[in-house]
């Protein structure tokens, strides 16, 4: 009867136990859920708001084939008529001296697009402001970059792959995994080259995305994901080059130009 006694003891404390176990994790999950609800809503709706202000910038000319050539990924900021993009796709239209063919292109646009002219360029940090000469968009707002700390929520829209969608906007999320310098000394005197000495001399920071973006997403802004605010502009080639001229193979990091360079270059435009 004793150990009877004790068996039914055990089990009654065994069930207690796992009652106990049970109710807390009821208890804690709903605390959680919250948060990442949360979360997802607020990307949600800040990739409505920032798609309306993304742009593909590119060439139309009527006797090309195809007829518009894609470059890279806009975005409106100022007064809506500005587009901020990187400086090295406009100089592939440069190049070509195709500036008067220069257009951006937008869903609510017809195929042509809209005429833009090159307003100012910063090479230095691979940027450029291109100008509408009709019409405008809603303008995305520049934050203080110098506030940005490693693990903040991001995402970043653009055309990864060009036009081959169609004009819709991808989205892409992550946080920022890190801010470092754009160039970093050479182990060896045989891989230095004088542009990597000039960044030395005037280094500045650039931050790393743990989310993945194609040559397409060049010019992409990369907002905060708490409130919309463009703390960078996605680069795929400037920077690469600078970080990881010593790989064989690139890496799958994204980078992203500072804001606040942007927001130096439109002082004074469309504000």
């Amino acid at each position: 009867m004793t150990s009877d006694y004790f068996r039914q003891r055990r089990l009654i404390g065994f069930r207690t136990l796992f009652q106990i176990i049970l109710s807390g994790l009821f208890i804690a999950a709903p605390a959680a859920w919250p948060g990442a609800l949360h979360s997802e809503t607020k990307l949600v709706s800040q990739i409505r708001r920032v798609r309306s202000s993304i742009v593909a910038v590119g060439t139309y000319y009527f006797k090309d084939t195809p007829k518009l050539r894609y470059h890279g990924t806009g975005f409106a900021v100022g007064d809506g008529t500005l587009v901020i993009t990187n400086a090295h796709t406009i100089a592939r239209v440069e190049e070509e001296k195709r500036l008067k063919q220069l257009r951006v292109f937008h869903q609510e646009f017809h195929s042509r697009g809209l005429r833009v002219s090159l307003l100012k360029r910063d090479e230095e940090h691979d940027l450029a402001v291109l100008k509408m000469q009709e019409g405008f968009l809603p303008p995305l707002q520049l934050a203080d970059s110098g506030t940005v700390q490693e693990g903040e929520e991001v995402a970043f829209t653009g055309y990864p792959i060009g036009l081959v969608l169609g004009l819709h906007p991808s989205t892409h999320a992550g946080i920022i995994s890190a801010i470092s310098p754009i160039v970093l000394p050479s182990p060896t005197a045989r891989t230095i080259k004088k542009e990597m000495v000039e960044l030395l001399r005037r280094p500045y920071k650039v931050f790393q995305i743990d989310a993945t973006a194609y040559p397409g997403n060049s010019g992409s802004p990369v907002f905060r994901i708490s409130n919309g605010e463009v703390i960078g502009i996605v680069n795929m080639v400037f920077v690469k080059g600078k970080k990881e001229n010593l790989l064989k193979e690139p890496s799958g990091i994204t980078y992203a130009i500072p804001a606040n360079f942007a927001r130096s270059l439109i002082e004074g435009y469309g504000q």
